[in-house]
């Protein structure tokens, strides 16, 4: 019955650690807009999420929500995190929109939509995961507790 509960809620929980990781990338990029030389980073937050998802039905490392993985390296089947225990999906390159003098990628334009766009897919993963939970405890009320 447990398993249940908690099923429900694994994929949106992948879901919001996976967007909280964009959003840290995209802020990156931002903040790195006048660094000469930096290449702007992202990741298909479709494939991460298939990646993640797919990890949990299979029973492998990535079977609770809170174990944080997001990224697969699919030769060896390991979910990997970054040095300082981050999650870590497989980031890409961005392309740059038009070349620049100082060789930086950052697309400001580009980043205010990515992140705004982030954002709002942020607060509605929050939103269906406090109506589940709100739901979830609704049904196991009893009918005198009203």
């Amino acid at each position: 019955m447990i398993n249940r509960l908690t099923n429900s809620l694994d994929f949106q929980a992948q879901a919001l650690q996976l967007r909280a990781e964009r959003q840290r990338v995209i802020a990156s990029n931002i903040a790195n807009a006048d660094t000469p030389g930096y290449q702007a980073r992202d990741f298909d937050f479709a494939t991460a999420l298939r990646n993640a998802t797919s990890s949990m039905r299979s029973g492998g490392a990535g079977t609770s929500a809170m174990a944080g993985t997001l990224g697969t390296d699919i030769a060896a089947g390991v979910m990997r995190r970054s040095a300082d225990g981050r999650p870590a999906p497989d980031l890409r390159y961005a392309l740059p929109s038009q070349t620049s003098a100082d060789s930086n990628t950052v697309d400001m334009d580009r980043e205010r939509a990515a992140f705004v766009d982030n954002s709002v897919n942020y607060e509605a993963t929050l939103r269906f995961i406090n109506g589940s939970v709100r739901t979830m405890l609704d049904a196991m009320k009893s009918a005198n507790q009203g």
